[in-house]
């Protein structure tokens, strides 16, 4: 039994496999900020350069949950700004007082320990690791505009792969007539 190979059309092909790289590009770009929440991570921008060169400004930085009495001199931590803020800071911890529930830290870059210590009431968590610049890129990708443009490439991949699909339909039409 001899079968025919069907010749498919290199437009509908063409167009298919743009939809199917947009759509992987998306995916991809989702990874670093939807892996890290569903394993118990919270994620972070560092928007200043107190934390430089260790972290520099643009990071990305991922923040475990950790009993604040753990926390170690020299890790960096991430904490409210103070009790009425969302503000959040990453640190370095200069010194733990387990005895009073509060942090001596300090911005690598800059010179002397911050002014107040932290309570442990402000302590968000750990920075396991950072990734450089990423942060700038995450702000975008989840602003309102980041959105529209996730959406609007999830689009273009549909629409993408349904010109594919009514092409190749097209072009068997012609093949059989």
């Amino acid at each position: 039994m001899d079968r025919e190979k069907k010749k498919k059309s290199p437009v509908a092909v063409t167009c298919s496999a743009l939809g199917t790289v947009l759509l992987a590009a998306l995916v991809l770009l989702c990874l670093p900020l939807t892996v890290p929440r569903v394993l118990g991570y919270q994620i972070y921008t560092v928007i200043s350069g107190s934390m430089e060169p260790a972290v520099p400004t643009g990071s990305l930085a991922y923040v475990s949950g950790a009993e604040a009495e753990e926390i170690e001199e020299g890790e960096i931590i991430a904490f409210y700004g103070g009790r009425q803020s969302t503000a959040i800071i990453t640190h370095r911890v200069v010194e733990n007082n387990t005895l009073e529930g509060e942090f001596t830290t300090k911005g690598d870059a800059n010179e002397k320990e911050d002014l107040s210590p932290v309570p442990y009431e402000e302590f968000i968590g750990k920075v396991a690791y950072t990734i450089p610049k990423l942060g700038w890129a995450a702000q975008a990708f989840t602003s309102p505009y980041g959105k529209a443009g996730a959406v609007g490439a999830i689009g273009t991949a549909v629409a993408l792969h349904l010109l594919g699909a009514a092409i190749e339909k097209s072009h068997e039409k012609r093949r059989f007539v």
